[in-house]
This record gives C-alpha cells, structure tokens and sequence, in this order.
C-alpha cells in the first residue's frame, strides 16, 4: 500500500480534486460551470455548424410549401418572318413570293396549378419537416456534447486545484514533524536513519507537488481551449458543490432517455424518414391532375383566317389530367426496395433503444458506485485519522517504528484523495447520466 501511495504521488493521481484555498493571480478568471457552459457554446463550431445545419433544414421546409402557389411565367417575344415562296411549277421552278407581315409580336403570361400529384407535394414536406426535426435534435445534442466536456474538464480542473491544496497541507505537516523528530534525534531518541526517512518522504512530496502544478496548468490549457480564451488565461473554478440527484432510480433515468435520449430520437426520425419513402414511392402510379391557363397579346393577327395586322389578345384555361402507363411495372421492385429499408430502419431503431438501455445503465451503476465509494471513503478517512493518531502517539512514545508512521500517514493522504477523488467522480458520473438521457 505504501508502494502504491507513493507512486501515486509521483506520477500524479488520475482522479484529482476540488478547489483551491490560495490566493489567485490577478488575472485570473473566476468561473462557474454555468458560465463555463455558455463561454463553451459561444465558441464551440460544431454547435456553430448544427445550428446553421438546422436553419438549412427550416428553410427547405418553407420552400416546399411554397410549391403549392401555381408556377407563373411570363414571355414575349419578337420575330421577323420572311416571304412565304409558293413553286407553282414545282420545286426546281422559280417561284413567287408570297407577302407577308414581317414583324410579329406576342407577350404574355401562363401558369399552372398542381391540383393533385399522388400527394407526392404533402409527403415532400413531411419529408423535410423530419429533416428539420432531426436536424434540430442533432443542434440539441451538439449542445449537451459541449455541456458534458466542458463539465469534464471543469471538474479535473477541480481535482488537480484541491490536490494541490492537500499536498500542500501535507507538506506543512511532514515539515512540523520532522521538526519533533530533529529534536528527538539531537536527543538521541531516535536514529539517524529516522530523520533521513522522513527527509526523504518530504522530497517526494515537493517532487508531487511540481507534478500538480504542471497538472493544472494542463488541465487549464485544456479548458481553455474549449472556451475559447487565451492558453495561459489562469481559471479559478468555483468550489466544488454536490449537485446530483440521489433519489432518481434507474426505471426514472431510462424513461427519461426514451423521452430525451438524442440519438434514439434521431433514429426514430430515420425511421419515419424510410416510412415516408415508401409512400412516396407507392405514389408514382397515380394519377397526376392540373389546372393550367395562358392568357397573351399578339400582332399580327394570325390565329384565324383572314390574317390582319392587328393587336388581339387570347385566354385559355383548362384541367390537364395523365398517367404514366409504364409506372406500373417499373415501380413495382422501388416499392419492394422502400420497405426493405423501411424494415431495417425499424430494426436499426429497436438496435438504437437497446443500446440507449444499455448506456443508460452501465451509466447509472457507474454513479451509483461512485456515491457507495463516498460513504467508504468517508469512513476510510476517519479511522485513518485516528490510525495516524494513535502510531505517531506510539512512536513519540517508542512504541512503533518510523515505518509505521510513514505508512499511517500516507494511508491518511489516500484516503482524502480517495473521497475527494470519489466525489468528482460521482459529479461526473451524474452529468453523463443526463448527457446520456438528453437533459444536460
């Protein structure tokens, strides 16, 4: 165990802790995760990207309505017509020149309204409507993304700042003792070799020490990044608050991922996606009706015989109706091919919700554990306390060995990085579980 501590404080432990007691520099910047939040979405691309992605999707949705307003063109037109020549005497004759009016003109306007289309207008704006909406989920999800790794980095933040401060609590402690012990040792109390031990453990705790402080200008560079603020921007993070929720069961988390869960809406989406494709398929051997109409000015008159040089003006409205014959028998393996993928997708959505169970509890069990490693570590710390209590009283009283009280001391500094480490990564746990359900 000794071993294990030791390394631990050398190397640097991976869970590190909360908030720091020391003054910080005057640049630094105090942060709340709710502040962290915002700075990270006001930078983050990705949110950028899904947000433009979403109102894309908006736009193609008021374009497709706006195919149901009849398509109007208007058109004109001038034109020089040559003589007509008529070959009285055949085609290798000279012929005579017919006069005609040279100069023509026309102008006008014409349109046409889709009446009926196999509802192939309606299903195309369902279609982008369930784009919209997954594009929309996928902006939400991008969001809670950022809110999740912000959060993360935010509370390593937190550990390496509240492993520093225990470190250095440690430290002023090992100094104080080996104090006692010098004395102890001018008395010839105890030996050389007992104030060279603890000598040496107080080298490796100034050695830890630097690791940490390189630790947390790493893990605020990190931060800082996603934030989008200078690398060397020192961040103070507020201390570190139990903000989870005890009393949520597991059947609660997973009712609240199948009603929030991202992806598992997106794949519900999906599916309706390929459920629209097989009506839109279906739709091609139906019937297609319109309402047309052409109304135009023209000089000269040429529309009915005698021909004069005149303005005149023409309207037309009608209903054009047709069916393509040959939808029949080409449409017949593209309706096949639309319920297969519908099929799949259904399947692909049952395979999403499985998951989505499966991430929601491995999740839930992960935080659960991290609240039961509180309470141990908790109890932990306090019988370590009176552990180190009782051997350093025994070994001022020449009853137990320096190695003894080294062991005991270290066993109490890993009991506190173990609590403290135990309640950050219960935190972190906890705002998994929402990013997982879609309520971060």
């Amino acid at each position: 165990m000794k071993t294990y501590v030791a390394g631990l404080l050398i190397v640097g432990i991976s869970y590190t802790l909360s908030a720091q007691t020391g003054s910080p520099a005057k640049d630094t910047i105090r942060l709340s995760l709710k502040d962290a939040w915002q700075k990270a979405e006001e930078n983050s691309r990705n949110i950028r990207i899904n947000t433009i992605s979403a109102d894309i999707a908006e736009a193609e949705v008021k374009d497709a309505k706006r195919e149901r307003l009849p398509e109007i063109d208007v058109k004109g037109s001038v034109e020089k017509a040559s003589n007509i020549p008529i070959y009285e005497n055949g085609i290798f004759s000279r012929p005579t020149q017919h006069e005609v009016i040279h100069t023509l003109y026309r102008a006008g306007a014409d349109f046409y309204l889709n009446i009926y289309n196999g509802n192939k207008l309606n299903l195309k704006i369902k279609e982008n409507q369930t784009l919209q909406k997954i594009k929309n989920i996928q902006k939400k999800q991008s969001v809670s993304d950022i809110h999740y790794k912000t959060a993360a980095l935010y509370l390593e933040l937190q550990k390496t700042l509240i492993f520093r401060d225990l470190i250095k609590h440690d430290i002023e402690d090992q100094k104080t003792q080996l104090k006692e012990i010098q004395v102890l040792y001018k008395n010839g109390v105890v030996l050389k070799s007992d104030v060279l031990r603890i000598e040496l453990e107080l080298s490796k705790r100034k050695m830890t020490l630097i690791t940490i402080e390189n630790d947390i200008l790493i893990a605020t560079q990190k931060l800082n990044i996603i934030l989008g603020i200078p690398d060397d921007q020192m961040v103070m993070p507020e201390a570190p608050i139990n903000q989870w929720n005890e009393n949520t069961t597991y059947n609660e988390y997973l009712k609240l991922a199948l009603d929030h869960s991202f992806n598992y809406h997106v794949s519900g989406q999906q599916t309706e996606l390929s459920k629209l494709k097989v009506k839109q398929v279906k739709a091609n051997v139906r019937p297609k009706i319109g309402m047309y109409g052409e109304f135009y000015y023209a000089n000269p008159q040429i529309f009915l015989y005698p021909y004069n040089p005149y303005w005149y003006s023409l309207g037309i409205v009608g209903i054009k109706a047709s069916f393509s014959i040959s939808s029949l028998y080409h449409n017949t393996n593209k309706v096949k091919e639309a319920q297969l993928e519908f099929e799949k997708e259904e399947e692909a959505h049952k395979d999403t919700e499985d998951q989505v169970r499966q991430q929601v509890k491995e999740a839930y069990l992960r935080y659960q554990e991290a609240l039961e490693q509180i309470k141990v570590a908790e109890a932990n710390v306090i019988q370590a306390k009176e552990n180190a209590r009782i051997i350093k009283n025994t070994y001022f009283s020449q009853t137990s060995l320096i190695t003894e009280l080294l062991d005991a001391d270290i066993q109490l500094l890993q009991t506190k990085f173990e609590l403290e480490a135990a309640k950050i990564m219960a935190q972190n746990n906890y705002y998994l579980l929402q990013n997982i359900t879609g309520i971060l």
